[in-house]
């Protein structure tokens, strides 16, 4: 890898928290906040208060880059009623203050453009993710026609979704650039394509879910196609100086479906549009009983060797998730060059200060330097004040006799 790519030699701080530079961006450190859907859209699937003080506090945290969940393209594009949408101009508007507040505090921005496919039409996480029936639009769920490569349904008991016609996939390329003009002028700094988790592109590549015999379907590179056309055409009406990043499911953890091969072979084809970051996840392309078929075996970072292959045979900046819990697990996936950016996800949910505790951990911002002002002035204050007792993250040292 070039030294661009690999960011350097990491003297002076660690590598976790030195910027990187990429195309006219410079995020201030290599921690990201993936997407990650929360149901919680404003009226006419807009960005919320909730949104703003839920993605807020990890730019307050420290993360270099937060993500908002996944953004459909169109109505009929929504995963359920309650997700975010990006095809009109009061969502543009309504993007607009979150991405303020970001930069304010030194935050950049992503959002990731996606259409939900065969998985449209289904409840939120809390009812489980299943398909909204019939019973349940009698009920008051809105419920619609699902579409996607061929006529194949997630799961029994789904929806059969409508194949797209040939027009169709031409014009999900105008749907696309569209959405990603509309991130351009809410004040997005990047933006990210799903091609992930069985969504609507995922379905398009996986032979499991496209049986299509035309120019959209069949061999890998048909199958490709109407993604990378998406993409190709994104980036050439996107301003040139903004990166552009694709999240792909390296595998689709079925029999016959999507492999890590077909993977490096799409990320070439990404790089030579000019995606500057494959961001890596997997599985999510059809559901048995509600979980998802074959699961991805989970462990500590159980997507390095995926983002570390593309990474190393594309040369291709890489991100990752998956369960990554610690400060020197995330440091030495940077050092060991198997990726560019770590994505902390759930456990951001469960400590949104994780970036400023993990720059503690890793030996620097010592004098809470890191934090916004207002809070590192009033916790490097506490550090003295406890100092004889508990560490300045609070671990109690010396405890009181009773």
């Amino acid at each position: 890898m070039s030294d661009e790519l690999h960011g350097g030699n990491g003297v002076g701080r660690p590598l976790l928290f030195q910027p990187l530079k990429i195309r006219g961006l410079l995020l201030k450190n290599r921690l990201a906040v993936p997407s990650m859907v929360q149901f919680q859209a404003g009226p006419g699937n807009t960005c919320s208060d909730f949104h703003l003080v839920h993605l807020g506090r990890f730019a307050m945290g420290g993360f270099g880059l937060v993500f908002v969940e996944v953004t459909a393209v169109e109505e009929q594009g929504l995963n359920s009623e309650h997700d975010l949408g990006l095809w009109n101009d009061a969502q543009v508007e309504s993007f607009s203050r979150l991405t303020a507040f970001m930069k304010r505090h030194n935050a950049a921005s992503a959002i990731q453009l996606s259409h939900g496919g065969r998985k449209s039409a289904t409840h939120s996480a809390i009812k489980g993710f299943g398909p909204v029936t019939e019973q349940d639009a009698k009920a008051g769920h809105k419920r619609w026609q699902p579409v996607a490569p061929s006529a194949i349904p997630v799961a029994d008991g789904w929806q059969v979704p409508r194949p797209l016609t040939v027009v169709e996939c031409a014009a999900m390329v105008d749907t696309f650039v569209a959405a990603a003009k509309r991130a351009v002028a809410a004040g997005f700094d990047v933006i990210e394509i799903l091609i992930a988790h069985g969504y609507l592109l995922a379905s398009f590549v996986s032979p499991i879910s496209n049986t299509r015999d035309d120019e959209y379907g069949g061999d890998r590179g048909r199958r490709m196609r109407l993604p990378l056309e998406i993409v190709e055409a994104v980036r050439r009406e996107i301003p040139d100086s903004m990166p552009l990043f694709v999240r792909i499911s390296a595998v689709d953890g079925a029999v016959n479906g999507w492999n890590m091969d077909d993977t490096v072979a799409l990320s070439h084809e990404l790089k030579i549009r000019g995606v500057d970051v494959v961001d890596i996840s997997s599985g999510g392309i059809s559901r048995i009983g509600g979980a998802l078929s074959e699961p991805v075996p989970r462990s500590l970072g159980f997507h390095v060797p995926y983002a570390d292959r593309v990474r190393n045979e594309v040369d291709i900046k890489t991100m990752v998730a998956g369960i990554i819990l610690e400060a020197q697990q995330a440091e030495a996936i940077l050092r060991n060059g198997q990726a560019d950016l770590i994505g902390i996800a759930r456990q951001s949910l469960f400590n949104p200060n994780v970036a400023h505790h993990w720059g503690h951990d890793l030996g620097i911002n010592l004098q809470f330097e890191d934090w916004p002002y207002e809070h590192g002035f009033w916790l490097e204050k506490r550090k003295h004040t406890i100092q004889d007792y508990a560490t300045p993250r609070g671990e109690i040292t010396l405890r009181a006799q009773t």
